[in-house]
């Protein structure tokens, strides 16, 4: 029986045993509050030595879970999504690839070796993204690999300026004058993987990716990896005087960004994409206001509900003749219950609905924001942006699956996979009970109890209604014009940057280097490299064997007289 399941299966059953194998572990470490750092000395040459470093603590241990409990789900999901796909076996070993590169950057606390899991993860992310071969996958597959290569780079500017400190540990690190540029490279390393201001077009572009992939690289591993880097270096980072304030105002403004392109995006998979956009808005806002394990619970939170929100958006796609399009949707909650309520569980844990999941780590971090001293800006934008998320939400169930029935009626809809209906189920019980367990359980967030008054503390709710009310009053073609204006290019293509990234950017880095390479290579070099020295001694040679040959009778006359003229000087 074992030996006639597909290839995704096993690897579903192997990544679903290992999360809950590790899941004792998790506990015992987190409630013990246990951290050991395993160091294996490789070489020791001279003065040198080379070793690999392994930290085990309630962190690591419990991303690990999360990532492995969500990647069983998806590969569980895929049997029956990627089923008719031929090459199903490389794309499991893909995925399982995927997923070891992000354990291995979970797991390793120092620079150099942490590269091997974060370049993995841009590799491989690049190999997944152009999985279907066609030039809008390999347009989508450049883009996010070139974006991810600007953060690389700066993890080796960061590995080349701690050369001075003697070592590259993450939980060792102290303040030496040259912090401030390593503290720099490590931030905008971080705000490539997660997409903020200015790299975010790269997000929204890797939907070209299968829906599993998608549901994977969007909830748990590579757009959180950048996030678990702060958080791992955030004791560190938090000595740096530019870091809050820098990340607080770039978080913010790509979270009002995410809300405001959803509410105008039509692709159901780029809405949500956006949703991931703003979640990731909302965690790096956390750690701009020096709460790293607040951002963690939401980064777990929302890893679960996401994860599902793509599943549930997979199966409507799949069933609905392979349209993204929302506006050729509808009538979906009568032909696909179990679908539906699992999707609304997921959009309602993404609002912050109480006693969700979401509901526990959103709250928590708008309750903080406003009992933190922060700019009143700031915190309007915040809310704005939360309320944003109701009512695209909103929006995306109004067209999606209550509005009437647009699409081609000859398709049929069935939830008979066993594959789909126990992946999705399995995430459903996770993100409603995931905030719950892990608040009570788990994470001390906050150093100490804080009291807001009530308006406060109904604040979050009242701005969610209120997002729902007016997305249930404005939605309308009316509001949202069919034909494309300036305004909502503006807001659709995520303010310009999404052209800007794609094509400007590469036409000028081709048009630059191929112009360096006529000048300069082909050019200059020509003249005054390897190429001018020959030419120059070749001519040298020739011009002196033509005088030689043709002055060798003068040369001769020379040596006679100047024989003379020796032989004269010596006689006297």
């Amino acid at each position: 029986m074992f030996l006639k399941l597909k290839s995704s299966s096993i690897s579903s059953l192997f990544l679903l045993s290992y999360s809950l194998i590790i899941f004792p572990l998790t506990c015992y470490f987190t409630m013990q509050d246990l951290s050991f750092l395993i160091e294996w000395n490789i070489i020791n040459v001279s003065s040198c030595n080379m070793s690999f470093m392994v930290i085990l603590d309630s962190v690591s241990l419990s991303f690990s879970n999360v990532v492995c409990l969500i990647s069983g789900c998806v590969m569980m999901f895929s049997s029956s999504y990627m089923s008719h796909d031929p090459f199903l076996k490389r794309f499991t070993w893909l995925v399982m690839l995927f997923v070891m590169s992000m354990n291995l950057l979970v797991f390793i606390p120092s620079l150099p070796a942490l590269l091997l899991g974060w370049d993995g993860l841009g590799i491989v992310s690049f190999a997944l993204v152009i999985y279907y071969q066609n030039m809008k996958s390999l347009s989508a597959g450049m883009l996010t690999v070139l974006a991810n290569r600007i953060g690389d780079v700066m993890i080796l500017l960061s590995i080349g300026i701690l050369i001075l400190q003697g070592h590259w540990v993450i939980t060792l690190m102290f303040d030496f004058y040259l912090s401030t540029w390593v503290g720099l490279t490590i931030l905008i390393a971080a705000m490539t993987k997660s997409a903020q201001i200015p790299f975010s077009s790269w997000l929204p572009a890797a939907m070209a990716a299968p829906t599993p992939v998608s549901a994977l690289v969007h909830s748990s591993t590579l757009v959180t990896a950048g996030v678990f880097l702060l958080i791992r270096f955030f004791p560190f980072l938090n000595t740096c005087m530019f870091f809050k304030p820098m990340l607080l105002f770039i978080s913010v403004l790509t979270l009002l960004m995410a809300g405001i392109g959803a509410n105008y995006e039509n692709d159901l998979k780029k809405i949500i994409a956006l949703s991931t956009l703003s979640q990731l808005g909302v965690m790096m806002m956390s750690l701009g206001m020096a709460m790293p394990y607040l951002a963690l619970f939401h980064l777990y939170t929302h890893a679960l509900f996401k994860a599902l929100l793509f599943l549930c958006a997979g199966t409507i796609i799949h069933n609905s003749a392979n349209t993204q399009d929302i506006r050729s949707m509808g009538m979906m909650f009568s032909q696909a219950p179990l679908t539906i309520t699992c999707m609304n569980v997921a959009n309602l844990s993404l609002c912050g609905a109480p006693f969700l999941s979401g509901f526990y780590s959103k709250d928590l971090i708008l309750e903080i924001s406003l009992f933190e001293p922060t700019n009143f800006l700031m915190v309007f934008l915040i809310f704005l942006a939360t309320g944003m998320t109701a009512a695209y939400s909103l929006r995306l169930s109004f067209c999606s699956l209550w509005s009437n029935s647009k699409n081609i009626p000859f398709h049929a809809k069935h939830e008979k996979d066993y594959y789909i209906n126990f992946s999705t189920l399995i995430l459903s019980l996770s993100a409603i009970l995931a905030g719950f367990f892990l608040q009570t359980i788990f994470l001390s967030f906050t150093p100490c109890p804080f009291i807001i008054p009530m308006f406060y503390k109904m604040l979050t709710i009242i701005v969610i209604l209120l997002g729902l009310f007016f997305a249930a009053i404005l939605w309308d073609e009316d509001f949202f014009p069919k034909k494309m204006n300036k305004i909502k290019y503006f807001f659709s293509t995520m303010w310009f940057l999404a052209p800007i990234s794609a094509q400007p950017l590469t036409h000028f880095s081709m048009s630059l280097g191929t112009n360096l390479m006529k000048s300069v290579d082909q050019g200059w070099l020509e003249i005054l490299g390897g190429q001018g020295a020959l030419i120059l001694f070749s001519q040298l040679s020739v011009e002196n064997q033509k005088l030689q040959m043709k002055s060798f009778n003068l040369f001769i006359s020379f040596m006679i007289t100047a024989l003379f003229i020796l032989l004269f000087i010596n006689s006297f």
